[in-house]
């Protein structure tokens, strides 16, 4: 049996047909449409295109109550907050489809076939242009009472006493990162490249705001190892492209534990394995992992 799996982004909707083994085959892409009709016509189209399938799954920004087939929140498709999406498109479609949260899926997929397979309990952490993450339970998903767990990006990474200013976790991003190190030299954040930064840490400039990032991130892992205690914590996101990201984090890390002498459990961090696949793959896990 396969399965239509459906990553909504921003900008781009990405498709593949998943078998149970998280096999991809029909890959394809197209921009993402800027109002709901259009939307239903390209996700019908896309279904339409791939053949025979059991059904289908999609990944889907904001805040989504997959039971219901609503997504409630915010995200950058304004229009997908609001209709019930799952009951449209089967009624139009004559399938089953299901829909689940983004980042939750990117976590299903390390969860079925990934970095955490062998896990019961882990965390997901998506670093991108923001941050945002999963907590996984007994190999589900925990969202929380109002569909926000996981979103460690609204988790608090500083405190300015003179500024009495905050800084969440989400503004520690790569992104970020590229805009600080654009505002200490003066020049325009476009000329920068967030890959060149990370590569040349012999430029002081780039060290500070790198090490910055590496320090907020395993702060965000310490902390979550003991409010949660996970067998593991998964990195996604662009981040996660990078060969020495574990060492960078753990380096940071052995810093922390050395400073806090009480803590005795060290948080197992790893990259993620599926990249640019992974909502596809998470979407489908999802999907058969629940009752028709």
């Amino acid at each position: 049996m396969s399965i239509l799996g459906i990553d909504v982004g921003g900008t781009t909707i990405k498709y593949a047909v998943c078998d149970r083994e998280g096999h991809l085959s029909h890959k394809g892409k197209v921009k993402t449409p800027d109002h709901l009709e259009a939307f239903y016509d390209a996700i019908t189209t896309i279904a339409h295109s791939c053949g025979d399938v059991a059904g289908i799954a999609l990944s889907m920004p904001g805040a989504v109550a997959s039971d219901e087939g609503v997504i409630y929140g915010a995200s950058a498709l304004p229009y997908i907050h609001g209709p019930n999406i799952k009951k449209d498109l089967e009624n139009r479609l004559h399938t089953r489809v299901e829909i689940e949260n983004d980042a939750n899926c990117a976590a299903l997929a390390e969860v079925w076939l990934g970095a955490a397979k062998e896990t019961q309990d882990s965390c997901f952490i998506v670093c991108g242009t923001g941050v945002g993450g999963a907590v996984v339970k007994n190999r589900q998903i925990h969202k929380g009472k109002h569909l926000h767990g996981g979103e460690f990006g609204y988790m608090i990474a500083d405190y300015d006493l003179e500024r009495e200013d905050f800084t969440i976790l989400s503004d520690t991003s790569t992104l970020h990162v590229c805009e600080k190190v654009a505002k200490e030299l003066d020049v325009s954040p476009d000329t920068l490249d967030g890959k060149e930064i990370f590569d040349h840490l012999e430029n002081p400039v780039y060290a500070k705001y790198v090490n910055a990032f590496y320090y907020r991130l395993a702060i965000a892992i310490y902390n979550l190892q003991y409010a949660y205690d996970p067998e593991m914590i998964v990195i996604g996101g662009g981040i996660s492209a990078r060969d020495d990201l574990e060492e960078q984090i753990n380096k940071r890390l052995d810093t922390i534990l050395q400073k806090v002498a009480i803590a005795k459990v060290r948080p197992v961090v790893r990259r993620c394995q599926y990249g640019n696949d992974a909502n596809i793959i998470g979407a489908v896990y999802h999907y058969l992992s629940q009752k028709a």
